[in-house]
């Protein structure tokens, strides 16, 4: 029986048939037992993470074969790739630090974030409880509309009587009268406390002041204009008075300003100075103005009469009367000289003959401040200081005007001393007004209708339209003393030139049109380049510009 037993035993070990229940698991199924068994860990763990569990896990088939999996930290101590990383101690901490899985659950999830927290302080309490004591009135009645009828026959006369649309709104009215404000925009909670707004019709007397931005450099987008005057020159004595022209560019290129009781030039081009003449006892220059053409210069005096000199030889010509107070504005037009005058009238003087006066035009009331002839000489333009602008049409072709005025614009509420009319368009005349004006306007001189109308925020002082670009510069006072280069005709400012630190009293152009020399209330002149050629649009035009090739180079090949 041993031998029998032995062979029997040799046998089942020889055996390839059978299963080896004696061998090690498979790695397939290992793998598998240990999925199963984290993922019925890690429910078990989340229905109850305070409870220490046991989790018995069969191997294979045979009974004696089991792994046993206790939630022990010291059972499991190497990590696995499921997640099952150091079980115990994740169980013990989850209630202490969140894990990954939350953090990306939490990120999927609307609502995060910081928390929203009221202002006791901001907050109208017994405004917020009548709003929704309002809410829950609407609701109940939108619920209850349709038993109206029956709740009246069961509570007879203490039934809900339906409110007209008037007297809702009345309502509504008493409410917010009652609370001082539009209950509909309101809010329940705030979470700042914002100024309260000024009451209905309030006027702030600062507004002048500080309704006014911060000047700066608007970037134009189209080319580069300087904010930086090129050159500063003293003007000392310089009268800081609003309806005289002090100041004058001549054609070549020779300023003449008056200083005080004496008239100076300037040779911009040389950069010599040399004093014309000098008044004698309280007479003084009101006014300047050059000849188009040549050195010829025209002053208007404080004596009414107006002086002509010849600047070449430095020496008066003649002396003109025809006014009965101060000359402070002059204007050219070919031969004929007119003269505007604190009487308000304008005489035009031809220069040529002895009986000088050809005519007087009688239109303003007050003191003539800004005469302006169009160019092409058809028009003559005056503002006074009666808030009018008059616009007189030239005699049957000749030089000068005469008759009643073609046009009278009453729509300035302040003086009009600056007058500027476009190069490009002869019928189009801009006017600015004075400190309670302040505004540009331009008008269409041949059907008298009023085009644009912009407001400066300050007093215009001078307006001069640019010869290079479609562009008009304007003079100012109060409160930024600046020069404002605007895009014609929209109108949108490029540029605000500062540096004065008074009111900008005249402002001039040079006879390329490339610089504008301003006088300043501050006793200074101060050149702009600001209507420089772009250089490169220069360029652009002198290549655009190609010699015809030859008839010789044609034929060459």
């Amino acid at each position: 029986m041993a031998q029998f037993k032995h062979l029997n035993e040799l046998n089942s070990f020889l055996s390839m048939d059978g299963e080896n229940a004696k061998g090690p698991v498979p790695r397939w199924q290992r793998k598998l037992n240990l999925s199963g068994a984290s993922t019925s860990f890690n429910s078990s763990a989340l229905a109850n993470t305070s409870t220490r569990q046991t989790l018995s896990v069969s191997m294979s088939g045979n009974a004696n074969n089991t792994l046993q999996l206790s939630t022990t930290a010291n059972t499991i101590k190497t990590p696995r790739k499921n997640g099952v990383k150091g079980t115990a101690s994740s169980a013990k901490k989850s209630s202490q630090t969140p894990s990954k899985g939350a953090a990306s659950n939490s990120q999927g999830q609307h609502g995060g974030g910081d928390r929203f927290i009221p202002s006791r302080t901001a907050t109208d309490f017994d405004l917020g409880h009548y709003i929704v004591k309002q809410g829950t009135a609407n609701i109940e009645e939108g619920d209850g509309g349709g038993n109206t009828e029956n709740e009246e026959g069961a509570a007879g006369g203490s039934t809900n009587i339906p409110v007209s649309p008037k007297q809702s709104e009345r309502m509504k009215s008493l409410s917010e009268a009652m609370r001082g404000c539009d209950i509909s925009k309101q809010r329940l909670l705030a979470f700042r406390t914002k100024v309260p707004a000024p009451p209905e019709g309030h006027v702030n007397p600062l507004k002048a002041i500080y309704s006014v931005k911060t000047p700066m450099s608007v970037k134009s987008g189209s080319r580069y204009i300087p904010n930086a005057p090129e050159r500063i020159l003293d003007a000392p004595e310089i009268m800081n008075d609003y309806y005289l022209n002090l100041m004058d560019w001549s054609t070549d290129n020779v300023i003449a300003v008056a200083l005080g009781s004496s008239v100076y030039l300037w040779n911009a081009a040389t950069g010599t100075i040399e004093m014309l003449f000098e008044n004698e006892g309280n007479d003084h220059a009101c006014s300047l103005s050059w000849i188009h053409e040549g050195h010829i210069l025209a002053v208007g005096t404080s004596a009414g009469t107006v002086e002509l000199w010849d600047c070449e030889n430095m020496k008066r010509l003649r002396v003109m009367n025809g006014h009965s107070a101060r000359v402070g504005v002059l204007g050219w037009n070919s031969y004929v000289l007119c003269s505007g005058s604190r009487d308000g009238t304008i005489v035009n003087h031809d220069v040529r003959t002895r009986q000088h006066n050809i005519g007087i035009l009688q239109g303003h009331t007050q003191e003539v401040c800004g005469l302006k002839w169009s160019p092409d000489g058809k028009y003559l333009a005056s503002g006074g200081n009666d808030n009018l602008v008059h616009v007189w049409s030239a005699a049957h072709g000749a030089p000068h005007a005469a008759g009643e005025p073609l046009h009278v614009f009453n729509q300035h509420q302040a003086a009009i001393r600056a007058l500027a009319w476009c190069p490009w368009q002869p019928n189009v005349l801009a006017s600015g007004g004075g400190t309670a004006d302040r505004t540009i306007k331009f008008w269409n001189v041949a059907n008298g209708q009023l085009m644009n109308s912009v407001d400066t925020k300050s007093q215009v002082c001078g307006l001069l339209f640019s010869k290079t670009y479609k562009e008009l510069i304007s003079a100012h006072g109060y409160v930024n003393n600046q020069l404002s280069i605007w895009k014609y005709p929209s109108m949108t400012k490029q540029v605000d030139l500062m540096g004065h630190t008074g009111r900008v009293l005249q402002i001039a152009m040079s006879p390329d049109g490339s610089t504008v020399m301003s006088a300043g209330a501050d006793e200074t002149l101060r050149l702009w380049n600001c209507f420089a050629p772009d250089p490169l649009l220069a360029k652009k035009e002198k290549s655009a510009v190609r010699d015809k090739p030859s008839l010789l180079k044609q034929s060459l090949r």
